[in-house]
């Protein structure tokens, strides 16, 4: 996954760069898939022309919340998740020394984190995605990983196979998940290109799901959404019997939209109900922003404590990883109060709330570092009412929405 400002291109240096072997493999695919046909992963590509970043307009407004908003303080890095310098050994253990993302979904009672790319030493052996089972689902408790999905040698696995040929489909990216009963379904991102300043171009979203606990995935055939429909990078909520999709484009500069859709036809893109701003269309064009751009990686959840939906995301602008709260998941949404800036935690992004049915202020989330260090790490804040005082003497700008 593409890390904060500046890292899509660093990002394409970093693979670039990967090992001799690495490198080796994708020149061979370029040049066979030049003259012949693609992989099957890649076989369904309509074309490989590059999709425009969604443009920004300032017509659409996001109206200021009654209430005084949340924020977070008192925040502190309880550990690194992964990498060699973490207590779950995932180097040695399944050959996981850099990754970045750590987004969660509970399926089974057990907890399980979803990861973007993933390297071994020095940039080597590169799987697309991987996934670990967490050993206790209470981050208080140590959150310490129990196990990883593994290939034939014990490493960590790629669990949703990637062609990896730039600009057709150079990695594929799960943004979040959600437990259908015996079946576990991965959202993800199909990324023709990264690009530089926080853009990259998808070549379209879909849904994997996998019946055996993960071992293995299967891509949907039916639930397949092409670039630009809003929803290429999402956060499932599950509540009143139904699955809420907030959903951004590619990159990190549009602005948030919802869609909803009950359990039993998440496969099927056509049963899927947009908030146009009043009320559910079925139309995805309809669908507006329920919170301004711009909004990079988001999480969000119900916080019992405060009674209030939290929403957590990386501003590029801002650099920094912003909250905002709502008694509605269809808002209005609270101005953005910012949890962590780039300046004390460089290279900062995907802020991904741990799901924990706690009634306390504490709050935990994931956040992922591609500086000094690409890794993910286990955040604690605590949750407070900001002050009416002081919201009124600050008040924050709303940036333009993304349309």
């Amino acid at each position: 996954m593409a890390a904060s400002t500046g890292l899509p291109l660093e990002k394409w240096v970093r693979a670039v760069r990967l090992s001799s072997a690495v490198s080796a493999a994708l020149l061979s695919a370029l040049i066979v898939t030049g003259c012949g046909s693609p992989p099957t992963a890649i076989a369904e590509v309509e074309d490989t022309d590059m999709i425009d970043v969604v443009a920004l307009s300032a017509d659409q407004q996001v109206d200021a919340p009654e209430a005084a908003p949340l924020t977070i303080v008192d925040l502190d890095t309880v550990r690194q998740l992964t990498g060699a310098a973490s207590p779950n050994a995932t180097d040695r253990r399944w050959n996981v020394h850099g990754t970045d993302l750590g987004h969660m979904f509970r399926h089974k009672d057990d907890l399980y984190m979803v990861f973007g790319d993933t390297y071994g030493p020095d940039g080597g052996d590169w799987r697309s995605n991987t996934i670990a089972r967490m050993a206790d689902p209470d981050p208080a408790g140590g959150f310490a990983i129990a196990n990883m999905i593994e290939g034939a040698d014990g490493t960590a696995k790629e669990v949703i196979r990637s062609a990896k040929i730039p600009g057709v489909e150079w990695t594929v990216i799960p943004t979040n998940g959600v437990s259908l009963g015996e079946r576990m379904v991965l959202h993800y991102m199909s990324v023709r290109m990264w690009g530089a300043d926080d853009k990259w171009y998808v070549r379209r979203s879909g849904l994997a799901y996998s019946d055996d606990d993960g071992q293995n995935w299967t891509r949907s055939d039916t639930a397949v959404w092409p670039a630009g429909s809003g929803f290429e990078q999402v956060a499932y909520v599950k509540h009143d019997d139904m699955i809420y999709i907030f959903g951004i484009p590619q990159g990190r500069f549009g602005g948030v939209r919802l869609g909803r859709v009950v359990p039993q036809d998440v496969f099927d893109p056509g049963a899927y109900t947009y908030w146009d701003g009043q009320r559910w269309s079925t139309d995805i064009r309809a669908a507006r922003d329920v919170v301004a751009a711009p909004a990079g990686e988001l999480s969000v959840a119900w916080n019992a404590q405060h009674r209030a939906w939290l929403m957590m995301y990386l501003d590029p602008v801002k650099r920094a990883i912003v909250l905002r709260s709502a008694a509605s998941l269809t808002g209005p949404w609270s101005d953005p109060q910012v949890v962590a800036h780039a300046d004390s935690y460089p290279g900062l992004y995907a802020p991904y709330i741990v799901p924990t049915s706690a009634a306390d202020d504490a709050i935990y989330f994931t956040m992922s570092r591609w500086k000094p260090v690409y890794n993910v790490f286990l955040m604690k804040g605590r949750v407070q009412a900001l002050a009416a005082d002081r919201a009124e003497a600050e008040p924050v700008a709303l940036e333009p929405s993304g349309d």
